[in-house]
């Protein structure tokens, strides 16, 4: 059935009807023009008018919530083979493979696989896809860009009262991760809630540690065991040495007694090379360097007491700072003191006065770093007061080479382990300086306000790229070198190794003229003093020859 709707309006209701008709044009009214009324006319005095017809707008800034990642792991394992078959057992997979390799289908799919197999391997044997094209060719140097760096990542103590980053160290195997050690080294400023824990950092995850470290003391120093990376040795406030696996956990594996470990702080630790990759030795403010054995540490294996009149006094002994130990000369070690004084030691020497070979004298203030060149050994950069110096081991008297006064302490300090010429220095100031001594020695190459507080760490990766810098409000920044301060130059070596050797000479130079102006000064107090004597003898024979003709007068009398 179809439905209709109908709608109904009377006519009346739309209103009345238009009727249209064509008529002519009429004129209605005629207003003729009045000349008089332009006299009253008055202008208007123009004005512009600016508008603006976009909306107003106001700047925010924004702090977004930072996005956290987790680090999971899967285990991949062995599948695929059927329920009745055991892939533990040997048999009964050895069995299986047999009866699927007797199978047709098993025989046709390889002989089908086999030939387009055989058409990629000739495929790639005719093309090198690894082949180095313009190998003869000489190099063009690079456009010669100024030196720069940039911020990567911060990582902050997580805990809310913030502790000094006093020691960091990289990880052996691609320097992925970094160990920093958390203390305060001011004395009696600790409070009873701060933290006693030290943290293990993934350099790609600035939002938290990889891994906690738990000591019994705060950790002062610390350092990654170059042979095996999943273990660490670090000292403590208190004076003991703890020694740490990571694949056993937060806490300590090993732990020396207070009775055997130092009386102060232990400032540096670092591993020896030895075949079992187990030692190392460690240096502190009480006068004492100790060799350690993590495998045991109940006792130390060695003791060097760092007396400058070598009797092994104890009472007399300087306070140590900062170590160096380089693998090519196994049996030499550098000690810096609170003195300002670097004692030369060997090892394998037999009586104490023997195992301190030598000392440098050249810092008003602690020998805050010390490192030898990873290229030229005999040559060694010290830290101390406002200045670095780079000493030669054969001049005894001064460093050959050293910077101007800065107006901050210099806290730490370490050479490129990528360009010979290059090294790092952090301040108290919270500024970076990177000098390349061959390019300038004055100034350096490259100042870095890294942070408002003081520096107190400084470590270089291996190859020279990324530098970590420890701060005093507990914040580790890692920071990339451009190219030109991480790259080996042209001829770096050669030059450098002439520069050294100048300076050397000039220094030996120098040292000579002193050693001649002070035998001639010996030598004129000598006869002054010889002709002092003489006179004197004179005067007194003249004045018993006095004495001798007033009695003959009186006599004769």
């Amino acid at each position: 059935m179809e439905i209709v709707h109908v709608y109904t309006k009377l006519r009346g209701e739309f209103g009345r009807q238009c009727l249209f008709s064509d008529r002519p044009a009429e004129l209605l009214v005629d207003v003729p023009p009045d000349p008089s009324l332009g006299l009253q006319f008055i202008q208007k005095t123009p004005r512009d008018q600016a508008v603006q017809a976009c909306r107003d707008m106001s700047e925010h800034q924004v702090n977004t919530e930072r996005f956290e990642s987790d680090s999971c792991g899967i285990n991949h394992v062995e599948g695929g083979w059927p329920k009745d078959v055991d892939p533990d057992e040997m048999e009964q997979t050895i069995r299986f493979r047999k009866k699927v390799e007797k199978d047709e289908g098993y025989m046709n799919s390889i002989l089908q696989l086999g030939s387009i197999m055989e058409h990629c391997i000739r495929q790639n044997n005719a093309v090198d896809i690894y082949q180095l094209y313009f190998e003869d060719e000489e190099e063009v140097e690079e456009s010669l860009e100024p030196p720069s760096a940039k911020t990567i990542n911060v990582f902050r103590d997580p805990n809310e009262v913030k502790r000094t980053v006093t020691g960091l160290s990289w990880h052996p195997d691609g320097g992925r991760k970094l160990a920093a050690a958390y203390s305060c080294l001011e004395f009696q400023r600790a409070t009873r809630d701060m933290s006693l824990d030290s943290y293990i950092w993934d350099i790609e995850n600035p939002n938290r540690p990889e891994m906690t470290l738990k000591p019994a003391s705060p950790l002062v120093c610390l350092d990654y065991n170059p042979k095996d990376p999943h273990t660490l040795v670090g000292g403590s406030y208190n004076g003991q040495i703890a020694y740490w696996d990571t694949r056993r956990g937060s806490q300590p594996v090993e732990l020396c007694s207070v009775e055997q470990s130092h009386r102060d702080p232990v400032y540096k630790i670092i591993w020896l090379q030895s075949k079992t990759g187990t030692d190392a030795f460690s240096a502190s403010t009480d006068g004492q360097v100790l060799w350690w054995d993590v495998r045991k540490l109940s006792e130390p294996t060695e003791r060097l007491v760092l007396d400058p009149g070598r009797e092994g006094n104890l009472d007399r002994a300087l306070g140590a700072i900062s170590l160096e130990f380089e693998a090519t000369m196994p049996t030499k070690f550098m000690v810096g003191t609170e003195q300002g004084v670097v004692f030369s030691c060997n090892r394998k020497a037999k009586t104490p006065s023997e195992k301190i070979v030598c000392t440098y004298d050249g810092h008003h203030g602690p020998v805050y770093a010390l490192q030898r060149n990873p290229f030229f050994p005999k040559n060694f950069l010290t830290v101390g007061d406002w200045t670095a110096r780079i000493w030669s081991e054969d001049i005894k008297e001064s460093s050959i080479m050293w910077t101007k006064y800065q107006m901050a302490y210099l806290m730490d300090a370490c050479w490129s382990p990528s360009r010979p010429s290059v090294f790092f220095t952090v301040k108290t100031d919270g500024v970076l300086d990177v000098w390349d001594i061959l390019f300038k020695q004055n100034d350096p190459t490259l100042s870095l306000k890294v942070c408002d507080k003081a520096l107190y760490s400084l470590r270089v990766q291996d190859n020279g790229r990324l530098v970590a810098c420890g701060s005093q409000q507990g914040g580790a920044t890692l920071l990339e070198m451009c190219s030109g301060l991480s790259t080996l130059q042209k001829n770096e070596k050669s030059l450098l190794a002439a520069m050294f050797e100048r300076e050397t000479k000039r220094e030996k130079i120098l040292e000579a003229r002193q050693r001649e102006i002070r035998l001639k000064e010996r030598s004129r107090s000598e006869q002054s003093r010889e002709d002092d004597g003489g006179r004197e003898d004179g005067e007194e024979k003249l004045v018993n020859g006095g004495r001798n003709q007033r009695i003959g007068l009186v006599n004769g009398g």
